[in-house]
C-alpha cells in the first residue's frame, strides 16, 4: 500500500474534503426543492433549504441522475438474486437508501455507506434526532463506531479505505459478504485522495469483488480554461483534486479501470449522459424548471465530469451503460509554419471585464462596446476602445439621449452615421424590444475625444418577436440598406428560426421574398456580410444541440435564397463563437462545443473551394485562462490579419465566476497566407 504523507497536513486535506459533503448535500437539497428530482429526505440532512442558482441545480441534477440510471440498472440486472449489495464510499450525508426503502426497491438488499469517522458520527446522530429517518429503520441501533448505525439492510461505517485491512475488517464485522453480488460507488470521493491511493482503493475493489460493478462520478479535463478554473477553486478549498493529470479523459479513466483488474469499463462524459440516456421529454422538463440562459457554462460543466460504469463476474454481461454512436469529431488540423495561431497581449492593455456585450467597428481602430453585465453588474455606459499609433486607450461614456442595459444583443455597423442597436435582455424573462439608432461624431478640436449618442428608433411594419442571442446583419436589396435578423430566443420559445428584413432608410420592417430550404432555428450562431449575401455559422439548435452546418443567403432576381454549403472536412458543431470574412475566407473563432475534446481555437473555410481547416489557439502569452465564449470581436485592418478579441468568460458551475480580464490580438497572418498557398488542400488535410 502507498504511505501515507505527513499526519499534520494529511489531517487538514481531511477535513478540507469532509466540508465538501456539507456543501454538496445543500445543491442536492436545492436541486430537490426546485423539482430537479424527488427526494424527501434529502432535507433531513440540512439546517436550512437555500436555493443554489440554476446552473448549480441543473449540474446537480446531472449528477443525481446519472447515479440512479446506475443504481436501478444494478437493481434490474441483478433481480433474481437472492441478495445485492451497495457499498458507498464516501457517503456523506448521501440519502440513497432512505430513497430506496421509500420507493420499495430495497428487497433483498444491503446498504453499506462508509466515510470518515467524523462524518459517520454526525449522519448518525441526525438519523437518531429525525423521526423519519428513524422510522425507516425500524430495528437500528446507535453505535459508538465503527459501525455507528446498524439495522438489517442498512449499516453506516465510520472508516478510512484507504487503510485496506482495517476497511476489510470492518466491512466483516458489518456483514458485509465478498461473494454477493455488489454495486460499489464513488461520487466525487476517490479524486480526492492522492492518486497512488484512489488506484489502490480500485484494485483493492476488483480484487475483493468476484461480482461487482464499480460506478464513479469525478471530473476530467484539467487543462482547458475551465478546468483551470476548476482545479484553482480545490486548490483554494485545500481539497486538491487528484489523478486527473495522470488520467485527463474518459479514454484514460477507461484503461485506468481496466489495469487496475475489472474486466469491462464504460465512461461517458455528462454531455454524453444527457443526451444518450435521458429522453427528449426529461430533457425538455428539466429544462423548463427554471429560466435560464448559461449555456456555455452548462455543456462546459458537463464536459467535464463523467460517470464511468466498470464491472467484474457475471455483471459484465449486462449494459449499465453503453457508448454513444455518434463518436466525437475527429480534428483535422494542417500542420503548416506558423500553426498554432498565437494570442497576444496588448502592451498597457485596457481592462474589460463583460459578458454579453456586443461590439462593432466605428472606424478604423474605434471600437464601440455596448451592453454586457461585469463583475459589478450590468453595464450602463457605453465604452470606446481606440487604437492610437502607439498604444490602446480606453474611454468610458455616458451616451446622450437614450439610456441602455442589454445582455446578447447585436449592435449592427452601418457606415456614414455609426450603428443598430437591437434586441437583447435584461433577464431571461424579460427581452427588449426597443431599438436604437447609435451615431458619433469626432470633437473637430480634439481628435481623441469622440461624442456618441442614442436614440429610439420608431420602426414601421410588423415587428418581430423581442428576441436575444440573434444575429443582425446589414444588407443592400435595390439600393437600399437593410438589417437581416434571424435566429434568437425570446423567454416561451427556446430557439427561433424566423428571418426578418428592417430598411434603414424608412425604419420600416419589410417583405422580401426568401427561396429555398429554410435553415434550422438556432441562436448563440453567427451572420457575415458575404458578397451581395451573408453567411450563417452555427449556432445552438432545436434540443440543445450545437450546428456546425454553413448557410449562404443568396440574392436573387426577386429577394434572396437559402443554399447550405457541403464544408470538406465537416467542422465541429459549435456556438457562441464569432466569425468574420475576409476575403474568400469565414474566419471562426472559439466558442463552445460537445463533441470533441478542448476548446474551438480558429477554424478558416474558404468559401471558393469550400474546404475548411481547425487550427488550435497558443495561449501561453496569456497569464489568465482565455475563455473564447460570450464574448466580441473586431477586425483591425484592412487585410483582416489582426483581430481583437474582448471580454468572455461566465460562470465556471460552482467553482466561481472567471472573466477574460483584458482584450487579445490574434495574428491571422500567418493562416490565412497558408490557405491562399494550398495546391490542394483537401489531399494535405486527409494526409493529416
Amino acid at each position: 500500500m502507498p504511505v501515507i504523507n505527513s499526519k499534520k497536513k494529511k489531517q487538514g486535506e481531511d477535513a478540507a474534503v469532509q466540508g465538501t459533503n456539507d456543501s454538496s448535500v445543500v445543491s442536492k437539497v436545492s436541486a430537490a426543492a426546485q423539482g430537479y428530482f424527488h427526494d424527501d429526505f434529502l432535507r433531513h440532512f440540512v439546517g436550512k433549504v437555500a436555493r443554489r442558482a440554476p446552473l448549480i441545480n441543473r449540474g446537480y441534477y446531472i449528477r443525481w441522475k446519472a447515479v440512479d440510471h446506475c443504481v436501478k440498472r444494478f437493481l434490474c440486472v441483478t433481480d433474481a438474486c437472492d441478495r445485492r449489495q451497495i457499498l458507498t464510499l464516501g457517503a456523506g450525508f448521501d440519502s440513497l437508501y432512505f430513497r430506496l426503502r421509500s420507493e420499495g426497491a430495497v428487497e433483498r438488499v444491503s446498504v453499506f455507506e462508509v466515510d470518515f469517522p467524523d462524518v459517520a458520527r454526525r449522519k448518525a446522530a441526525l438519523i437518531s434526532s429525525n423521526h423519519i429517518l428513524k422510522d425507516a429503520l425500524p430495528d437500528y441501533s446507535v453505535l459508538a463506531g465503527p459501525v455507528h448505525v446498524n439495522s438489517a439492510q442498512y449499516k453506516l461505517l465510520g472508516v478510512d479505505v484507504r487503510n485496506e485491512r482495517e476497511a476489510e475488517d470492518v466491512l466483516i464485522a458489518a456483514g458485509l459478504q465478498w461473494n454477493c453480488p455488489t454495486l460499489i460507488l464513488s461520487e466525487v470521493v476517490l479524486t480526492y485522495m492522492e492518486t497512488c491511493w484512489s488506484d489502490a482503493v480500485i484494485a483493492w475493489a476488483a480484487r475483493i469483488f468476484p461480482q461487482a460493478l464499480f460506478v464513479m462520478y469525478e471530473q476530467i479535463r484539467p487543462e482547458d480554461p475551465f478546468g483551470t478554473v476548476m482545479q484553482n477553486h480545490f486548490l483554494k478549498l485545500n481539497s486538491k483534486i487528484h489523478a486527473l493529470c495522470q488520467y485527463p479523459d474518459t479514454a484514460a479513466q477507461t484503461e485506468r479501470l481496466l489495469q487496475k483488474g475489472w474486466e469491462k469499463c464504460v465512461c461517458l462524459d455528462m454531455n454524453q449522459f444527457y443526451f444518450g440516456f435521458l429522453t427528449e421529454d426529461e430533457r425538455l422538463k428539466v429544462e423548463k424548471l427554471e429560466p435560464f440562459d448559461e449555456f456555455e457554462e452548462w455543456h462546459q460543466k458537463c464536459s467535464h465530469y463523467f460517470v464511468l460504469t466498470a464491472s467484474k463476474g457475471s455483471l459484465t454481461s449486462q449494459a449499465i451503460l453503453t457508448l454513444p454512436t455518434d463518436t466525437p469529431v475527429p480534428l483535422l488540423k494542417l500542420d503548416l509554419e506558423g500553426f498554432p495561431v498565437t494570442v497576444r497581449l496588448i502592451a498597457e492593455a485596457p481592462h474589460v471585464e463583460a459578458v454579453g456585450m456586443a461590439s462593432c467597428l466605428l472606424e478604423p481602430g474605434v471600437v464601440l462596446l455596448t451592453g454586457g453585465c461585469g463583475r459589478r453588474g450590468r453595464n450602463t455606459a457605453a465604452t470606446l476602445l481606440i487604437k492610437d499609433s502607439t498604444a490602446w486607450r480606453y474611454a468610458t461614456v455616458e451616451p446622450k439621449g437614450q439610456k441602455d442595459i442589454r445582455i446578447y444583443h447585436s449592435m449592427t455597423s452601418v457606415p456614414g452615421w455609426g450603428a443598430v442597436i437591437l434586441g437583447g435582455r435584461t433577464s431571461p424573462l424579460n427581452p427588449i424590444d426597443a431599438i436604437l439608432k447609435v451615431t458619433y461624431l469626432t470633437d473637430q478640436f480634439n481628435s481623441k475625444n469622440i461624442l456618441v449618442s442614442m436614440e429610439k428608433m420608431v420602426c414601421k411594419g410588423t415587428a418581430p418577436k423581442p428576441r436575444w442571442r440573434h444575429t443582425s446583419t446589414l444588407l443592400s436589396h435595390e439600393d437600399r440598406n437593410y438589417l437581416f435578423v434571424f435566429g434568437g430566443r425570446t423567454e416561451r420559445e427556446p430557439v427561433l428560426g424566423d428571418a426578418h428584413f428592417l430598411c434603414l432608410e424608412d425604419q420600416n420592417w419589410t417583405n422580401i421574398p426568401l427561396e429555398g430550404c429554410i435553415p434550422e432555428p438556432r441562436h448563440s450562431h453567427t451572420a457575415c456580410a458575404y458578397r451581395q449575401g451573408l453567411v450563417i455559422f452555427g449556432g445552438l439548435g432545436q434540443g440543445g444541440v450545437p450546428l456546425g452546418d454553413v448557410i449562404l443567403l443568396k440574392p436573387n432576381s426577386t429577394g434572396f435564397c437559402w443554399e447550405n454549403l457541403h464544408i470538406c472536412p465537416a467542422l465541429v458543431p459549435r456556438y457562441s463563437h464569432s466569425s468574420h470574412v475576409i476575403g474568400e475566407n469565414l474566419v471562426v473563432v472559439g466558442g463552445v462545443w460537445i463533441r470533441a475534446d478542448g476548446v474551438p481555437g480558429v477554424a478558416v473555410i474558404n468559401m471558393t473551394t469550400r474546404v475548411s481547416v481547425e487550427v488550435s489557439l497558443d495561449t501561453s502569452f496569456v497569464p489568465w485562462p482565455l475563455m473564447l465564449h460570450s464574448f466580441c470581436s473586431e477586425l483591425l485592418d484592412s487585410d483582416g490579419a489582426e483581430m481583437v478579441l474582448i471580454g468572455g468568460g461566465g460562470n465556471c458551475f460552482s467553482f466561481g465566476t472567471h472573466l477574460n480580464s483584458q482584450p487579445v490580438i490574434l495574428d491571422l497572418s500567418p493562416v490565412l497566407q497558408n490557405m491562399a498557398h494550398l495546391d490542394h488542400p483537401v489531399k494535405t488535410l486527409l494526409e493529416t
